[in-house]
């Protein structure tokens, strides 16, 4: 039988009580790293809206690897206990607490989106990266050339990030390795210009992302989950390329590839139009191809649309950005819409009570489906888009 966005996932020993994920989405709100009352508000509403697992936002593993002043850190041991209130705020709301780590590498010491991308002098930091080249003409510091002593601190910086993410009582740990941060500057040829043994051909410049992998899995514990998040395609970065990293991922203890594109100079990649569900194509053809579960990502707004990737085998979970902004009850009016038997049961009960009591309120009242229909990337009618 083929599983349902609502059916439950064992990855390791940790079970998602559904398919349904909340992608990392930062704030920009904390202070010295440390996470506010903004945070917890933020996670809070999105962990009682049914999904699955809530992934906090991209934390950065060292200072010299912030991308603003706002961003959330797990760089020395002071930070866990608040980060173990937001754990207990995710869990109290029903789901899985899981945790993004980062470092910004080229895209670092900048403003939040809305402000000048250029931050003033007195916010300075040095931007490391793997090679001396900014990222764009516009508002990107040139980045320092990385020594080989710079890489074993970040390295070791990762692991140290991922054994406080493990006291904390995160349960899930995704790498960022896209986007055009650091990890993935370090795959890609255009940013990678190295010639020690971390540049040049394919192996060297997939060796800083599988050294942190090894670190990471040698501190974060057996039973809990490791998903990497990749750029599957861009710009000098080709699928198959993907493929051949994610075997060796997958070999040293990777769970799960959250399959992002673009980042080296832009997002989307240069010629990608994005659509609905635009991205869902990498996460089937990495899953067909390596037998490592997936996550697809991008422009997946309708609850048919999400049921459809997981019914038809193209993505194991699926994750939700600004969708989830717009409606954080989104997984419960999608199993409402999806017919689940009980669609508030991942709510707390404070919460699922009413919302039943609702339903009984107004007799014959039922989910709408008016609206036109779609097509996925995959180019499968896909039914209403208010679904």
């Amino acid at each position: 039988m083929p599983a349902t966005l609502f059916s439950p996932i064992e990855i390791r020993g940790v079970r998602l009580p559904n398919r349904v994920v909340v992608s990392p989405m930062w704030q920009y709100a904390g202070k010295d790293g440390k996470p506010t009352p903004t945070h917890t508000v933020h996670y809070g509403r999105l962990a009682e809206g049914g999904a699955g697992l809530v992934v906090v936002e991209g934390t950065t593993v060292d200072r010299r690897g912030r991308g603003t002043v706002g961003d959330l850190g797990i760089w020395d041991d002071s930070v866990v206990p608040l980060h173990a209130r937001l754990v207990d705020v995710v869990r109290a709301g029903g789901a899985v607490p899981g945790i993004q780590l980062i470092h910004a590498g080229r895209k670092g010491r900048r403003n939040p989106p809305w402000d000048a991308r250029t931050p003033p002098p007195s916010a300075g930091w040095p931007v490391l990266a793997p090679s001396a080249i900014p990222l764009g003409p516009d508002g990107f510091a040139t980045p320092v050339e990385m020594t080989p002593a710079d890489i074993e601190d970040t390295v070791a910086a990762f692991a140290n990030a991922a054994r406080r993410a493990d006291e904390a009582g995160y349960e899930v740990l995704e790498l960022q390795a896209a986007h055009g941060y650091l990890i993935h500057s370090f795959l890609s040829p255009l940013a990678n210009r190295r010639a020690d043994r971390y540049g040049g051909s394919t192996e060297n410049r997939f060796r800083f992302l599988v050294e942190i992998v090894d670190r990471v899995r040698n501190v974060w514990p057996d039973r809990k989950a490791l998903f990497v998040r990749l750029s599957c395609v861009d710009v000098e970065w080709s699928i198959d390329q993907t493929v051949e990293l994610v075997r060796e991922l997958g070999i040293r203890g990777v769970d799960v590839v959250d399959c992002s594109s673009g980042g080296i100079v832009g997002r989307p990649s240069p010629g990608v139009t994005p659509d609905y569900g635009y991205q869902v194509p990498y996460a089937e053809q990495i899953r067909t191809r390596t037998g490592l579960p997936t996550m697809a990502v991008g422009h997946i707004v309708h609850a048919t649309q999400a049921q459809s990737i997981v019914e038809n085998g193209q993505a194991d979970l699926v994750a939700l950005g600004r969708e989830l902004l717009y409606n954080p009850n989104w997984p419960l009016d999608a199993a409402r819409k999806l017919g689940v038997s009980d669609p508030y049961a991942q709510a707390p009960t404070r919460i699922s009570y009413w919302l039943s009591k609702r339903e009984d309120s107004f007799p014959g009242f039922a989910p709408s489906t008016e609206g036109l229909s779609f097509r996925t990337a995959a180019g499968r009618r896909a039914g209403s888009p208010r679904g």
